[in-house]
């Protein structure tokens, strides 16, 4: 185990831009630890049925010590509205969980979002439409197996009006997952008509929905928000990961396209980090904060992507000046 940890901990550090004992050049530098009530909304870790770098706990800890406001934890098979609970008394770190709709948890099975919103702790956020089960998602990379389909006919399926109801009665944040771009701004468009207040469009710019900028900006009009996150800087045929080739790459500056041309009120920040042998969410997030800071965002743009914007998202109280205060 401990080569294991050492031979990731190194990975880590070289696709970070430095060697094992060598601090990693830094694109720029922000005024003390960009990290500061930072909130990751993206968060892959164990337990899992993919290979995970670190446990809830444990990147739940690593944050805590680096400042960080908040994580929402996401697994693309089981609900973790709980595990944010436990994660969170057992480091002090304020973590958040939701549930996504594949076909592991019935689909587009609204019993499974009426349960997770009775669970002690209160810590219930998110609800991602279909990710991996899409149909989109087995559409775009060619596999064999069964669907969740989100759209017929040029419309949101029948069984996503109860959904929407339970995310607008909960004052949930509902994401698009791995819909097409073409059916995102339909099922946002139907979302907000069904009073669901809080939208957010998935790694837009990321496999497999491929959102160009004019559609971002119909996005942007419906008052939904954009999830950028920094994984995909790592993706496409050049990737350490051999899972990661067949994914398109999307680079930070293609982000800082984007975010100039829609507005920064429109955009989050993730990691979308988790999968073994690539950098821990912690160190995704201080990439991509000194990243944008590189392509002449200022630490307010910053703060408001990474730290204001997904705060109102999850309803925790901003502090003038400051980091998040956890309600």
């Amino acid at each position: 185990m401990t080569r294991l940890l050492t031979c990731g901990l190194a990975l880590a550090v070289s696709l970070l831009g430095g060697r094992p004992g060598v601090q990693a050049q830094e694109p720029t530098t922000l005024k003390g630890n960009p990290l500061v009530g930072l909130i990751d909304f993206h968060v892959h870790s164990g337990p899992d049925s993919f290979t995970r770098s670190t446990t809830d706990f444990e990147i739940a800890r690593i944050a805590k010590n680096r400042k960080m406001g908040a994580l929402v934890l996401k697994n693309h098979f089981t609900m973790t509205a709980d595990r944010a609970v436990l994660a969170e008394r057992v480091t002090g770190q304020r973590c958040y969980g939701g549930i996504v709709l594949n076909r592991a948890v019935g689909g587009l099975n609204p019993e499974a979002i009426r349960r997770m919103v009775t669970f002690s702790g209160n810590r219930a956020r998110v609800v991602w439409l279909p990710t991996f089960d899409a149909e989109n998602h087995i559409r775009r990379f060619e596999e064999d197996r069964p669907s969740v389909p989100v759209v017929r006919k040029g419309k949101p399926v029948a069984a996503l009006a109860e959904i929407f109801s339970l995310c607008a009665k909960h004052d949930l944040v509902l994401e698009t997952g791995h819909s097409s771009a073409t059916e995102c701004l339909m099922l946002l468009k139907a979302a907000r008509k069904a009073g669901v207040r809080k939208l957010v469009v998935t790694h837009a710019m990321a496999d497999p929905i491929r959102m160009t900028i004019p559609q971002m900006k119909l996005v942007a009009k419906m008052g939904a928000k954009i999830e950028c996150v920094w994984m995909t800087n790592l993706a496409g045929p050049g990737s350490h990961l051999a899972s990661m080739r067949h994914w398109k790459k999307v680079s930070t500056a293609d982000y800082a396209k984007a975010m100039k041309t829609v507005g920064t009120d429109h955009f989050i920040l993730s990691s979308d980090l988790g999968q073994y042998l690539n950098p821990i969410p912690t160190d995704g997030m201080k990439r991509f904060a000194l990243e944008l800071a590189a392509e002449g965002f200022s630490q307010k743009d910053i703060l408001k992507m990474g730290r204001d914007t997904p705060a109102a998202l999850l309803g925790m109280k901003p502090a003038k000046g400051g980091p998040i205060k956890n309600r």
